[in-house]
C-alpha cells in the first residue's frame, strides 16, 4: 500500500469541497434572511440634522409610537411599570445610557414623562433618535 494513491491503496487525504460548497451556500443564506429578521416599533422620527453621537456598547431603546405605548426595545411596557422595569434591566448592565424614539405626533408632555421615568430608574445618559432630513431636489429648467 503506497501512500501516494496507487491503484490498490486508500487515499487518506479528505475531501473539504463539498464542506466549503454548504458553507458558503449557509453564508449566503444567512446574509440574505439577517436583514428580513430585524423587527422594531414602526414610528414617523423628527427630522433633525445633527450627528450621531459614538457609543461604546448598544444602548437600550425606548420607543413612544403615536397611539402613546411605550416599548423597550421590543418590549410592550406600561408607563407605570417603566421605571420598575428599567431598574432591573440596569442591574446588569455597565453603561446606563438610554435612546428615546418617539414619534413625531406624540405630545411633548409624553416624552418628557418618559424621560422623567427613565432618569428616576437610575439611566446616566438619555438620547433622542431622529431622522436625517431627507435631501431637497432641485428642479432644473
Amino acid at each position: 500500500m503506497s501512500p501516494t494513491g496507487s491503484k490498490d491503496g486508500f487515499i487518506s487525504e479528505i475531501n473539504v469541497t463539498p464542506f466549503v460548497d454548504v458553507m458558503l451556500v449557509l453564508l449566503i443564506i444567512f446574509m440574505v434572511t439577517a436583514p428580513m429578521m430585524i423587527q422594531g416599533v414602526a414610528l414617523n422620527l423628527p427630522e433633525v440634522t445633527n450627528e450621531a453621537l459614538p457609543s461604546k456598547q448598544q444602548p437600550l431603546v425606548i420607543s413612544i409610537d403615536a397611539h402613546r405605548q411605550v416599548y423597550i426595545n421590543d418590549a410592550k411596557v406600561t408607563l407605570d411599570f417603566l421605571k420598575e422595569k428599567l431598574a432591573k434591566i440596569l442591574e446588569n448592565r455597565r453603561g446606563r445610557e438610554v435612546l428615546i424614539r418617539a414619534d413625531k405626533d406624540v405630545p411633548y408632555g409624553i416624552v418628557i414623562r418618559v424621560m422623567s421615568e427613565v432618569k428616576s430608574a437610575g439611566v446616566e445618559k438619555v438620547g433622542m433618535v431622529t431622522m436625517p432630513p431627507e435631501p431637497a431636489t432641485t428642479k432644473k429648467g
